[in-house]
């Protein structure tokens, strides 16, 4: 993913967190704020609870590529922080794009599904 579709700098993060609303299911927490730009930017927090730097960068990926699938269905009028509880560790890429994409239809940010 661009570094233009990523929630960088940490005031981002904190207006993102502080400012947004807040979805959940039980693997994952996102929140939610309108932003001005042309297309949406996501961060991803993976606390340390879920494991070493090595187990942390796993499920970060497996978040990237999830969120990378079903960017054409995202709304492109946010900016949107996605959090990973602890019990992610143990889940394959297609249950963390399932679990994703359930968290992403709470929170109403989906815009349309495809023939997932």
């Amino acid at each position: 993913m661009r570094k233009a579709y990523r929630v960088k700098k940490e005031r981002d993060f904190q207006y993102v967190f502080n400012k947004g609303k807040s979805y959940a299911n039980r693997k994952f927490v996102v929140y939610v704020i309108e932003n001005e730009q042309p297309h949406f930017r996501v961060g991803i927090s993976v606390g340390k609870k879920i494991g070493n730097a090595v187990k942390r960068n796993a499920v970060k990926r497996k978040i990237r590529a999830s969120i990378y699938e079903m960017k054409e269905m995202l709304d492109p009028t946010i900016d949107f922080l996605v959090i990973a509880r602890p019990s992610v560790s143990d889940l394959s890429s297609k249950e963390v794009y399932s679990n994703l994409l359930h968290v992403f239809k709470v929170a109403k940010i989906i815009k349309h599904t495809k023939g997932k």
